[in-house]
């Protein structure tokens, strides 16, 4: 009899529900796509820190950035689907694919939402030097430099890059691309005055818009941002439809046990939630989102759909 019930033990211990039951178990491996100082970064350590406070064990961001998130995104897609490896991904998650036929990964096949965590509007800026103080004077002095005016991006296919092109596409513009690797070294060479504008989330540009060493002219989103309210909206300043923002999401690499998905979006739900997250990054601009699983997915398809619809009537491509 005593063997018997050492025998049952035994089975119950390698049961696979009650395995997942234990998770976590061991540190949680988080996935930036893009160099440290980003908004990403700051999103991502924020979360990670109070995820990892909730669930008693280290979550240990790895910055791996390159090629718009795509090198980050594949070490994801290629790691253990046990939920020990995650990523915050951002909008260039859902554009990849349109700009890339090459990705090593397929982004609905192998990654998986966890959650939409937020998004941030986005502000245009111009160095102080730029004889343009309003979206209107820029656009006539692009239209009188043809050619000679260049916009920064954190990478193809990122916000700063979507709402550039959708710039050139409304205004009739010709002003030029230049990627980098990562929003910081972006912002570096606008401050520089390497580049002369730039669609930046208001997280990192207020900062210096502030001390005035950026000029800002309009806010991407649908409405005026409590941050700046003296900014008017890029629809105000005379562009209809013009509606942008830079949004992250928590993904996981496809194959995640349910259970195991479950406990990691509610551990994101719960820290959003949290004072100390609200206070740290609402007031720079961050609309926190949440929700379940499901609308995460939703969500990620529309932004595909959408970008993929609005790529083919500009003829936007990657550099």
């Amino acid at each position: 009899m005593k063997v018997f019930l050492v025998l049952l033990l035994a089975l119950a211990g390698l049961n696979p529900s009650a395995q997942a039951q234990k998770y976590p178990s061991k540190p949680v491996r988080l996935i930036v796509p893009v160099p440290p100082g980003s908004g990403t970064d700051l999103i991502a350590r924020t979360l990670g820190q109070k995820m990892s406070e909730h669930m008693g064990v280290a979550v240990v961001v790895e910055n791996r950035g390159g090629a718009s998130a795509a090198i980050g995104t594949d070490l994801l897609a290629k790691s253990p689907p046990d939920g020990y490896t995650i990523m915050m991904g951002y909008t260039v998650h859902a554009t990849n694919p349109i700009f890339n036929s090459k990705l090593p990964y397929d982004t609905l096949r192998d990654t998986a939402p966890i959650a939409y965590v937020c998004y941030i509007p986005l502000v245009l800026v111009v160095p102080p030097s730029l004889p343009a103080n309003s979206v209107q004077e820029l656009i006539a002095f692009a239209r009188a430099k043809a050619g000679g005016l260049s916009y920064a991006s954190g990478g193809a296919g990122a916000g700063a890059h979507l709402s550039g092109e959708l710039f050139r596409f409304l205004t009739k513009t010709d002003v030029v691309h230049i990627p980098y690797k990562g929003n910081a070294p972006a912002v570096a060479d606008l401050l520089g005055g390497q580049v002369h504008m730039m669609f930046d989330i208001i997280t990192t540009s207020l900062p210096h818009i502030r001390a005035g060493k950026l000029k800002g002219l309009a806010v991407t989103s649908a409405r005026r941002s409590s941050l700046a309210p003296e900014l008017p909206t890029m629809i105000e300043a005379g562009l209809p439809g013009f509606e942008t923002s830079g949004w992250y999401m928590m993904l996981a690499p496809a194959g995640v046990p349910r259970d195991v998905m479950a406990t990691l979006n509610a551990q994101i739900n719960r820290a959003i939630k949290e004072p100390d997250v609200g206070a740290k990054l609402a007031a720079q601009g961050v609309e926190w989102v949440g929700g379940t699983i499901p609308e995460a997915e939703a969500f990620l398809r529309g932004e595909m759909a959408r970008w993929g619809r609005i790529a083919k009537e500009t003829g936007m491509k990657a550099d």
